[in-house]
């Protein structure tokens, strides 16, 4: 009896220590490039692009409007809009890029068949190591088939959540229970078009527990919130990222 409790006692420390270390999760890396657009580089480094309006934007800094330089697997556009369309069909015809876009606008492009990936609500698709989830948008996109939002979600489980231009709506609750996002990009802009910050910030109370959010869609226009108004309305939450356009923020 006394040797096998003697074993035991000298056994648990080597089966504790024998235990793996928990592994570190490789990070992920957005830009913003001002208004909705984003480069995403993912944790095994595929480099998606959304909402790539740079050119015409007076936020984007100029080096930052240079299409040369990008270079994506693929470029993701939530809606037909110009703001949002942007430098798409540019970036895609010199970088040899798919677009993944509502079917309909996808397939109004002007590009090669190889390079639509058109989609809609509910869709699932590959792109390297991101799965892209085709989630609803409460906007417009005429012409050009229906807004969109995109989750991207990685391998080690972390999400990313880029909302489109849109309102407060109840299917954000599904949303949240399916993909559970880690970082909203969020529509705050408000004026005439979007939710406004205080409702983007109502939204984020009444749906989601994100680790971080980045405001977007705002100050690019007279019309659209200011930076000064989105702090207030997020006063106190300290997940609030507020980037400045051609920042890199890695997570």
């Amino acid at each position: 009896m006394r040797r096998s409790m003697l074993l035991s006692l000298v056994a648990v420390p080597v089966l504790l220590a024998a235990a793996p270390a928990p592994r570190a999760k490789a990070p992920f890396k957005v830009t913003w490039l001002g208004h909705a657009a984003f480069e995403v580089v993912s944790p095994g480094g595929t480099d998606l692009l959304i909402d790539p309006f740079l050119t015409q934007d007076p936020a984007t800094p100029a080096a930052d409007k240079d299409l040369a330089k990008y270079k994506p697997a693929a470029i993701l556009v939530t809606h037909s809009h110009g703001d949002h369309v942007g430098d798409t069909v540019a970036i895609a015809k010199a970088s040899g890029a798919k677009v993944i876009a509502a079917y309909e606008l996808a397939s109004s492009l002007g590009l090669p068949g190889d390079q639509i990936l058109g989609c809609n609500v509910g869709g699932r698709l590959q792109v390297g190591d991101v799965t892209i989830h085709v989630v609803p948008a409460m906007h417009g996109s005429t012409p050009g088939g229906r807004p969109v939002g995109f989750v991207l979600t990685f391998k080690d489980g972390r999400s990313l959540y880029h909302t489109g231009d849109t309102w407060i709506f109840g299917d954000m609750s599904l949303i949240q229970e399916l993909y559970h996002p880690d970082l909203l990009l969020l529509c705050v802009g408000g004026g005439p078009y979007t939710e406004d910050p205080a409702t983007a910030a109502l939204a984020v109370r009444k749906y989601f527990h994100p680790s971080a959010i980045v405001p977007m869609h705002y100050g690019t226009f007279p019309p659209l919130a200011k930076e000064d108004e989105v702090r207030k309305a997020f006063a106190g939450d300290k997940r609030l990222r507020v980037m400045k356009t051609g920042e890199t923020l890695t997570f």
